[in-house]
């Protein structure tokens, strides 16, 4: 059985007491998930569903929206992806900051409002992400110090995102070369390394390719497993189709 949405095992107690009572819906309960949300920064928990509870009473009270604690749950998402929870945020802005003077490219514009701007520069890394398009992900993140401002707040970003992209390429991959797993996980030498024997558990082939192969284990996720179907049909239904194909048209 699947991990309920709602489940998330270091919330606290009086968070979850807000999350299935009245006060999820109650204006002077914003500051505390604030708080929750910058306490979610620091010591690099997640609560997607406390941080839509937000989201929520910003739509019901726009006058108590924080640009910055917005951006914050943003990139908090980030770090969880490929799950969907960047979009389910997404989709809970005010419609100015989702459709901002620059809707027409893919880049913000000058005339936008900073969190419009913010909003737009986080969603071209999601479609990275969604992309599996990790080198153009690192390269983007390090070409704008706007990118550094909106990750500066949640704690060890850089190595959260490393994990999740290595999630995801061993879901997916056996055998990659080093050279390219590198660019993927913008690391090199010994930080690369060490990355990959430690915190993933993979092995380091040198014997192969100009760099060498990283090899990944096989899991239920990367083992090709063929897949045979069978039919059950019964020599009276084909018997119903014969009779049919020689009856008289009315």
């Amino acid at each position: 059985m699947g991990i309920a949405f709602d489940y998330a095992p270091e919330r606290p107690e009086h968070i979850d007491a807000i999350l299935n009572g009245l006060d999820r819906y109650n204006p002077e309960t914003t500051s505390v998930f604030q708080d929750y949300v910058a306490q979610q920064c620091e010591d690099r928990t997640y609560d997607c569903y406390a941080n839509l509870a937000l989201l929520k009473l910003y739509q019901f009270n726009p006058h108590l929206t924080r640009d910055e604690t917005t951006t914050n749950i943003l990139v908090k998402a980030l770090t969880v992806f490929p799950s969907p929870d960047f979009s389910l945020c997404l989709h809970l802005l005010p419609p100015h900051i989702l459709n901002p003077a620059s809707s027409s490219t893919s880049l913000p514009a000058a005339g936008d409002a900073p969190l419009s701007e913010a909003v737009q520069k986080l969603n071209v890394l999601n479609n990275l992400l969604s992309e599996a398009n990790y080198k153009a992900f690192w390269s983007t993140l390090d070409s704008d110090d706007l990118y550094a401002d909106l990750v500066a707040d949640v704690s060890g970003f850089e190595e959260l995102m490393r994990i999740r992209i290595a999630v995801t390429i061993g879901q997916s991959c056996r055998e990659v070369e080093r050279g390219v797993l590198e660019g993927w996980l913008q690391l090199r030498g010994q930080e690369f390394e060490r990355f990959i024997t430690d915190i993933c558990g993979w092995g380091i082939d040198d014997t192969t390719g100009v760099k060498g192969t990283v090899i990944i284990p096989v899991n239920k996720e990367n083992e090709a497993k063929g897949t045979v179907v069978r039919e059950n049909v019964q020599f009276d239904q084909f018997a119903k189709i014969i009779h049919r194909a020689y009856e008289q048209p009315a």
